[in-house]
């Protein structure tokens, strides 16, 4: 029996059989980890395809949302203009009729300017010859104030309106002058020679003029239209007047001559 069995066991066949038997599980040991390799590299493979493509939805997220954020915004600046485009409609209709009020004004104004000129004129007219027949004081300096309303009335680059400002301003100045009292020193010709003396002033009522020395005076007759002599009696009170008008004396009570009330025709 051993013998056998030892013969048995000393067949190639035998040895080749039971090796092949103890490596048949190995070699299927092998092919397992080939498959599963391949299985891993598959997987390795799979999940970098899809980080690829989970990085392609991120950045078509991103972009996604970038463009929507500019929709947005766009969407909102339409917005916005058609408010702003919406007022501005309003403020041009506004324009539009505050510019067809101008043009309607200016026609106006034209129309006014071409009638006020004329009147103007006559105003001048009348204001020169005012003080030709007024009492004669500070003459030069309001005739010179005509000659200045004249010359302006002849210049282009001078709007209508301040051509008559310049009227009124005359013409308030000689209303002024009616209400005042004033003293001033200037040249008289009396008799034929000129002689410098101080003028009192009384609104238009009193008119009177005495020598520097004090020691003649007459007052303006608008009767006759001269100069008469002041009695001693009459020019008592003058010195004290002259000072009064130059704010040298507080006022006070003082007998002038005046012209007498003329009767009424």
């Amino acid at each position: 029996m051993n013998a056998t069995i030892r013969g048995k066991l000393a067949s190639p066949w035998l040895w080749s059989g039971l090796l092949g038997v103890l490596l048949a599980p190995l070699g299927l040991a092998m092919a397992q980890d080939a498959d599963l390799d391949k299985a891993l590299e598959a997987v390795e493979s799979q999940n970098k395809a899809l980080a690829k493509s989970q990085e392609k939805i991120q950045k078509l997220s991103t972009e996604t949302s970038d463009l929507l954020d500019q929709y947005r915004n766009v969407e909102r600046r339409i917005e916005a203009l058609n408010v702003y485009n919406a007022q501005l409609g309003t403020l041009l209709a506004s324009q539009q009729t505050e510019l067809d009020s101008l043009r309607e004004q200016i026609d106006r104004i034209t129309v006014v300017g071409r009638q006020i000129t004329p009147l103007m004129l006559k105003m001048i007219d009348s204001l020169e010859a005012f003080i030709d027949l007024d009492v004669p004081f500070l003459l030069k300096e309001r005739r010179e104030r005509v000659a200045k309303l004249r010359a302006l009335m002849n210049r282009a680059d001078v709007e209508d309106s301040e051509k008559f400002r310049k009227l009124m301003e005359a013409y308030q100045i000689e209303n002024q002058y009616g209400r005042e009292i004033e003293a001033y020193r200037g040249q008289v010709e009396d008799g034929g020679s000129k002689r410098t003396v101080d003028y009192l002033r009384v609104g238009r009522v009193v008119l009177i003029y005495q020598t520097l020395d004090g020691k003649d005076a007459s007052r303006w007759d608008k009767a006759s239209k001269t100069w008469k002599p002041l009695s001693t009696e009459e020019r008592s009170s003058l010195p004290s007047a002259l000072r009064i008008a130059r704010k040298q004396e507080a006022p006070s009570l003082i007998r002038l001559p005046i012209n007498g009330a003329e009767d009424a025709k």
